[in-house]
């Protein structure tokens, strides 16, 4: 879960279906409840433990930290050194997310459409405003990115790396995974990450149980919206590019504007094809995720229509 969720279009949440632990990890952090912290000021550390499945929890922890980190210095390598191509790659992965979120909607009515329609230009307004261009560098938009971003987690079909990308601090949390990594322990840099986790674990905890009461009341709806946000954010990961500030080394303080490639030369081509194969690799990630899904409903003699995509 954690290689993917570093990776912009694919998301972590369709890791853990396809793992089948989803229905496990929701149903745990929805019990960080009051129940739990009644446990924890009475001294019942160990009921605490058992009601929110907190061995589960660590254990998935520390596997998501390690995919993370062992990531961060590839990520953040092929933003700063091959930007056409990594982005033609993501642009793929996140029509494949699209596509997917698509497929799961029953039936495509005029709402529905709507719905879709909506999202697609809200998303490509937002992902072109000003603000997301240069976003501002104080620690509460750092917290914002965190808080917004890990709620993707709890939504399959939507990537929180996109959610950061999106909001201009992809490229600043992975250089400061890298750094940390690297041993440049300052104490900015421990500062940066102490708030990003914190944003995190306020969004998981305060808006997992309103995305999940939204998934159950207005499923169709919700799933139109996603499917929209994500084809209208593609303008932020269009592969050709072109660089308005070239004077500027760091990446994360570079300015682009979306162009049409001059010629379909050699470079074009492949970012054609990294594209399509990005794509094909996560439509067939999904077919063999269905195909588990089918198979353990089989063994369990469950309705694999349960669970989400």
């Amino acid at each position: 879960m954690g290689a993917a969720d570093i990776v912009p279009g694919v998301s972590g949440g369709t890791v853990a279906l396809v793992l089948g632990i989803y229905n496990r990890l929701v149903t745990a952090i929805s019990r960080i409840d009051r129940t739990a912290a009644g446990h924890v000021l009475d001294g019942r550390w160990k009921d605490a433990a058992e009601h929110c499945d907190l061995r589960f929890l660590a254990s998935l922890a520390v596997g998501v930290g390690s995919g993370i980190a062992g990531l961060a210095f590839l990520m953040h390598y092929l933003l700063e050194h091959q930007l056409q191509f990594t982005y033609a790659v993501f642009s793929g992965l996140i029509l494949g997310s699209g596509i997917l979120v698509a497929r799961s909607v029953d039936h495509w009515s005029r709402r529905i459409c709507a719905a879709l329609v909506a999202g697609a230009i809200s998303a490509w307004f937002i992902v072109g405003l000003e603000t997301l261009q240069n976003p501002p560098e104080g620690l509460w938009y750092l917290f914002l990115s965190g808080m917004i971003g890990i709620c993707a987690m709890i939504l399959p079909g939507i990537s929180g790396a996109f959610i950061l990308l999106i909001m201009g601090r992809y490229s600043y949390v992975t250089g400061l995974i890298r750094g940390l990594l690297k041993g440049d322990w300052t104490v900015e840099n421990f500062l940066a990450v102490a708030v990003f986790c914190a944003g995190c674990l306020f969004g998981l905890l305060a808006f997992s149980r309103l995305l999940r009461w939204l998934l159950d009341r207005f499923p169709q709806i919700m799933l139109a919206v996603l499917c929209g946000f994500m084809l209208g954010s593609l303008r932020k990961l269009w592969p050709f590019k072109h660089d308005l500030t070239p004077d500027i080394a760091e990446f994360k303080l570079k300015q682009f504007e979306n162009v049409w490639p001059v010629a379909f030369d050699g470079d074009t081509l492949l970012t054609v094809l990294l594209a399509a194969g990005a794509l094909g690799l996560l439509l067939s990630f999904e077919l063999v995720s269905r195909r588990g899904s089918l198979e353990r409903s089989r063994l369990d003699g469950t309705d694999p229509g349960q669970e989400p995509v």
